[in-house]
């Protein structure tokens, strides 16, 4: 898709989603709701007898329900759509030639890990902390978005042999 055709997309969801729920966008928050729902399908007794787990099943709450879980449904929906729209709903790894579908597949799980630990760490993802955070001026809503492409451009360095 068009990168500003893309952007203005976001924004406008961004802007939805503030109008419509009175919050921003953030993709950690639906996932935990989505895990304590599968913990619980899986151990039920497990959710008992944690009192963190506990707590998301208060006063009858049904963690599946939650709209930042429909949020995420709705984000692997979006990616199916725009992937048929596309012409890109395919299965296939992208990555340099000078690389192993291995080695790409081990460097994808082990951002995506890091990733996940890094947004456990600052309570938050960087849908909700940057672009949320943004949107309504916050001042570490722009920290964290130069943070987050100050970072990638120092590691790049170290992994570009990956992809060039």
């Amino acid at each position: 898709m068009n990168p500003y055709l893309a952007g203005i997309l976001l924004g406008l969801v961004l802007l939805s989603a503030m109008v419509i729920s009175g919050r921003g966008l953030g993709a950690s928050g639906g996932i935990k709701y989505c895990v304590v729902s599968l913990i619980n399908t899986v151990s039920p007794s497990h959710i008992e007898n944690s009192a963190h787990y506990a707590r998301y099943f208060e006063d009858g709450k049904k963690p599946i329900t939650n709209w930042l879980t429909l949020e995420i449904f709705g984000l692997v929906a979006g990616g199916f759509i725009s992937g048929a729209v596309s012409g890109r709903l395919k299965l296939k790894v992208e990555k340099s030639p000078k690389i192993s579908v291995t080695r790409r597949l081990v460097f994808a799980f082990l951002g995506g890990v890091l990733f996940v630990y890094g947004g456990q760490l600052a309570r938050g993802c960087t849908s909700g902390a940057a672009l949320s955070g943004m949107a309504v001026l916050s001042t570490a809503g722009f920290v964290t978005m130069i943070a987050i492409f100050g970072s990638a451009f120092a590691f790049a360095w170290f992994f570009r042999n990956n992809w060039i």
